[in-house]
């Protein structure tokens, strides 16, 4: 039931119309990057994978559904015993990924097809968008730990819970979500509130409270009152109690004001007392331009807290994938199908594909291709080009390729093992590692190459005269 009302109906009309077991394969992608982000990174694949294994209709929806007086019985008897048939390719989690490549590849029933739509979009679009903000935030801190600390600014309970382990993918630590932390084993941290400090009679009280009751992770939020006259010194009192009494004082958190300056100040002072392990958190409304700017201020920050920017992918809160007909046939056999627009960017790429991804010897991406399924580049060298400015040509020498897509779901049974999520973070970590520093960059990336093989451009070229052609003759 997590679908568009307009699926619903379209699957009815198949029905309808006697088309229903008509063979379809639909692509989901995106068309545009995050503003200012060369990349993006692909998320949403395991909440993918339990829709479509728990996908059906219990007897409340179809109760509902009735009371529409939208649909006729035999449909809805029909969705009684629905169940995806089809087979499923997609990207792996933390793969990095560009415009117009198939994320994910459905084939199967057009019936069946079509309802898988709406929920894939929203699970896939929201999860690559938070996994790609994280990792521009983690990149921002050149080396720093960054704290996922979104949960009580996302839009909703399912964003905060999803937008955190996405996060994770992107690159964060850990996460102040403690149900992301139950569910995905995430590690989960935080310190304390401003309420915490108000509520002693003074802030060294509430410091000595806190760190009774938490010796070996006490971390000191400092700037209730003020940072260097109150706060700093105060945690330099009681951090020494600790050491003295044989822990070791994990640091202070600073949530307001110059963090540049009181950083530098802090860490000044925590060094003079003889604190020189203790850690200093910066928190604040904080984004990747923000952390970059201060980092290039002499800030003495070691780990970041980011929360609102981060879970809500503030400067871009939508990634705008979408889910399109791409072919469609019978018993197995398939034709190409193209979409046509005033608005170039959304002629899509007929027939099955796939994306190849070309690397240089010392394994780092070059360029990618979208292609036809059955295409293969085994020559030693291939001349790829714009597809839009066709001159622009680059030959690719003493390459190796990677296809990108691998098999989810065969006959509607998952063949797909799903890895740890600590195995997906690293996965992502590996991934970005093969792009150019360009590519990622923070500011005015370098755009990666995605070219049309020659073939689909040909295919596709080939359906644009068809479709003009046609369309001149019903003129004539």
């Amino acid at each position: 039931m997590l679908t568009d009302l307009y699926q619903l109906t379209m699957m009815q009309g198949y029905r309808a119309n006697g088309c229903w077991e008509k063979e379809a394969v639909f692509d989901l992608f995106f068309r545009t990057l995050p503003p200012g982000s060369g990349y993006a990174l692909a998320a949403g694949l395991e909440q993918v994978v339990g829709y479509i294994e728990n996908l059906h209709f219990d007897e409340d929806d179809l109760k509902y559904l009735s009371s529409l007086n939208l649909f006729q019985k035999d449909f809805l008897a029909e969705l009684r015993q629905f169940r995806f048939t089809g087979d499923i390719d997609a990207v792996p989690e933390g793969s990095v990924v560009f415009p117009y490549e198939p994320l994910v590849r459905v084939k199967g029933r057009i019936f069946e097809a079509q309802l898988l739509e709406t929920a894939l979009l929203n699970l896939v679009n929201f999860e690559t968008l938070i996994a790609t903000k994280a990792s521009r935030v983690v990149a921002a801190t050149q080396g720093g730990a960054v704290m996922e600390f979104g949960l009580r600014r996302a839009q909703g309970p399912d964003a905060g819970t999803f937008g955190a382990r996405a996060a994770f993918i992107g690159g964060v630590k850990s996460t102040s979500n403690v149900l992301a932390g139950e569910r995905y084993g995430i590690p989960v941290s935080g310190t304390q509130a401003h309420s915490w400090i108000q509520c002693f009679s003074s802030e060294l009280e509430a410091f000595r409270a806190y760190a009774k009751t938490f010796p070996d992770q006490c971390l000191l939020l400092v700037d209730t009152y003020n940072v260097l006259k109150s706060g700093v010194p105060n945690a330099i009192k009681v951090g020494l109690e600790l050491e003295k009494e044989g822990h070791r004082f994990l640091g202070i958190r600073i949530d307001s004001g110059d963090l540049a300056y009181l950083s530098r100040q802090a860490r000044r002072m925590l060094d003079e007392a003889g604190l020189k392990q203790a850690i200093i958190v910066g928190s604040n409304d904080l984004d990747e331009e923000t952390i970059w700017a201060i980092r290039g201020q002499g800030a003495a920050i070691d780990a970041w807290g980011v929360g609102t920017h981060l879970i809500t992918s503030k400067d871009a809160p939508s990634l705008g994938g979408v889910y399109k007909l791409a072919a469609e046939g019978e018993k197995g056999i398939f034709t190409p199908r193209l979409k046509v627009s005033e608005n170039t960017a959304k002629i899509t790429n007929p027939g099955i594909k796939k994306v190849v991804r070309f690397y240089n010897r010392e394994g780092k991406a070059l360029a990618d291709l979208i292609a036809l399924e059955e295409e293969e580049f085994n020559s030693p060298a291939l001349t790829i080009f714009d597809p839009v400015q066709t001159w622009k040509r680059k030959t690719l020498e003493d390459f190796r390729t990677r296809e990108l897509l691998v098999p989810v779901f065969r006959g509607g049974r998952r063949v797909y093992s799903l890895p740890e999520l600590t195995e997906i973070q690293k996965y992502a970590a590996r991934e970005l590692d093969t792009l150019w520093g360009e590519v990622k960059r923070l500011a005015n990336p370098h755009r990666y190459i995605v070219d049309l093989s020659a073939g689909l451009y040909d295919l596709k070229q080939k359906l644009l005269r068809e479709v003009n052609l046609g369309l001149e003759e019903r003129e004539g």
